[in-house]
């Protein structure tokens, strides 16, 4: 039962477990942080934490998106007012986890920094070690097992939870080399600066983290404003372009755009007004002949091929 649940070969199973590790992760990092008066550690508690919360989301978007592109969706009212899908959605949420995470990162920042002016604090370095110590082998080792499992399954959503393990990895590294650093200092002539390791190196992995979500930021947004990916659109452009000059056809208008994993495809060829009937046999087998010439026809592709004499119907 376990073994389905967080089947590695899923998107799902995957999202699954790291929910569960970032959850038990993100209540550790918390409780150490309290006890070893660290305000980085408690960072890292609740930021494992919000990224759990995210990863969730992710996880009910990834299963709405699997379950209408298999044609398997229980017939509800939600799937009534999705009829065209659930793609959407994915970036949607791309864009939001990476905002909260770039938000949470600056909000650290400023802490850190005022931290740091008003003379620093001091941990319970025992504490502070031992967590970062969990902290370092559980996200390295979430952060292999994601990218490795993304490798077959080549998700986005999952592309972005590794990233987010290997954020959460330098963040442990930091932190256990800046600890570890304080121990050896504490006592010694360097002892003044142990109450500025923690504002110091939280500083620090802030700085680090804040420009990585970014990317993310700025390709959820321009999938939910429907920006025509160019790569996309020049191989529609040629194939179409091609079609039109094989069957005699006016020319043709396309419509593209990424929602997410989805690809949204639209095409209208615009045909002669002599050419004698056909039979809508022949009007599919043409259509079907164009699907194979896109090329990766998969549950993500929502392609739409249109012959009409009118360009009004086109444009």
């Amino acid at each position: 039962m376990l073994a389905h649940y967080f089947n590695p070969r899923t998107e799902q199973g995957v999202l699954r477990l790291s929910i569960l590790v970032t959850i038990v992760l993100g209540g550790f990092g918390i409780a150490f942080g309290l006890l070893a008066s660290s305000s980085a550690i408690i960072f890292d508690g609740i930021y494992d934490l919000t990224d759990a919360g995210m990863t969730f989301l992710a996880l009910l978007v990834s299963k709405l998106i699997a379950a209408s592109s298999t044609g398997n969706t229980v017939k509800s009212k939600l799937t009534e007012h999705f009829t065209m899908g659930f793609w959407h959605l994915e970036p949607i949420v791309l864009g939001f986890n990476g905002t909260l995470l770039l938000g949470s990162a600056l909000y650290a920042l400023v802490n850190a920094v005022d931290s740091f002016l008003d003379g620093g604090r001091r941990l319970e370095l025992n504490y502070a070690l031992i967590f970062t110590l969990i902290s370092l082998v559980c996200t390295l080792s979430m952060a292999l097992f994601a990218s490795k499992a993304n490798q077959s399954i080549r998700s986005e959503l999952l592309a972005l939870d590794a990233k987010s393990w290997f954020i959460s990895t330098a963040l442990s590294i930091a932190w256990f080399v800046a600890f570890t650093f304080g121990m050896i200092i504490e006592g010694t002539y360097l002892d003044w600066m142990v109450p500025y390791i923690d504002p110091a190196v939280l500083a620090i992995v802030c700085l680090v983290v804040i420009p990585l979500p970014i990317s993310n930021i700025r390709q959820a947004v321009a999938d939910i404003l429907l920006v025509t990916p160019a790569d996309l659109k020049k191989h529609v452009d040629e194939v179409a372009q091609k079609v039109v000059e094989r069957y005699g056809f006016i020319a043709y208008r396309a419509y593209v755009a990424r929602v997410g994993r989805g690809r949204q495809i639209e095409l209208y060829f615009i045909v002669p007004m002599s050419w004698p009937a056909k039979r809508l046999e022949e009007w599919d087998e043409l259509r079907d002949q164009i699907s194979e010439a896109i090329g990766e026809d998969t549950p993500d592709r929502w392609l739409t091929i249109v012959f009409t004499t009118d360009l009004e119907w086109a444009e």
